[in-house]
């Protein structure tokens, strides 16, 4: 299993033009599989397919190699809550989470397959994002054959312009992710390595306030964090300022 391993950005793009290639020979530029960036990862992860889609308790696991399962988890988390209730008694679960770390975008033109216009997002990715979806599977969170291994990428993006909005954008469905390059590479195997998610500019006390500012946060995903941190016991409340809960971090 390579999950463990540094960033190999020769692995990531050999698995990256096997994918995207064969997809552009079997369905042309434009229509791609929606699952592209499921389908690169579980080759960047583990190159060979003898070990890929593997029958296991009733399921099928993206990866499982002898008392291992990794599962590729490109969206919600609460589609990977049964699986994991049935395999965290019997095997060690690694869940790959991809985080876009620089987004560029691009629409089609749902009848044609025109793409009419690219630019990138100005939205950058970073490993916080990751406690929205860790929130839906919060209590697996303690169990210690369960880890989560994050993944930064560049990433192409298309929707459908088909959109609500005058100008079809809002509301519009996504038509496929392409990864471009890999940035990072973090493994959170147990409870002290969540502290690699606190950032050193935190104040002794603080407020979610405080940590949404500091990791660029909407208030409500940094309260977020801060519950799941708190379950954890990386973090600690130690009184309210106001009606906020006030945080610090346990010796």
């Amino acid at each position: 299993m390579h999950i463990m391993d540094k960033i190999s950005k020769e692995r990531f793009e050999k698995a990256r033009r096997k994918i995207v290639e064969n997809e552009r020979e079997r369905a042309g530029i434009g229509t791609l599989s929606e699952k592209t960036l499921h389908a690169v990862l579980k080759n960047y992860v583990e190159p060979d397919e003898a070990f890929h889609e593997i029958p296991t308790a009733g399921y099928v696991a993206d990866i499982r190699h002898e008392n291992e399962i990794i599962e590729i988890q490109t969206g919600n988390f609460n589609a990977i809550r049964k699986k994991l209730a049935c395999f965290l008694p019997l095997y060690q679960v690694t869940i790959v989470y991809p985080i876009p770390a620089t987004k560029w975008l691009s629409w089609i033109e749902e009848e044609t397959g025109e793409v009419t216009s690219r630019r990138k997002s100005p939205k950058k990715g970073t490993p916080y994002m990751v406690f929205r979806e860790l929130y839906k599977i919060k209590q697996f969170l303690t169990n210690e054959n369960l880890k989560i291994h994050l993944i930064l990428i560049d990433v192409e993006e298309s929707r459908l312009l088909n959109g609500w909005s005058e100008d079809r954008k809002k509301g519009s469905v996504r038509h496929d992710r392409i990864p471009v390059d890999i940035v990072e590479e973090l493994t959170i195997e147990c409870r002290e390595d969540y502290r690699m998610l606190l950032p050193p500019e935190l104040p002794e006390e603080f407020l979610a306030k405080d940590y949404a500012g500091v990791t660029k946060l909407p208030l409500g995903q940094a309260q977020t964090a801060l519950n799941i941190l708190n379950f954890l016991g990386v973090v600690q409340r130690v009184g309210k300022k106001g009606k906020a809960y006030l945080y610090q971090v346990p010796d």
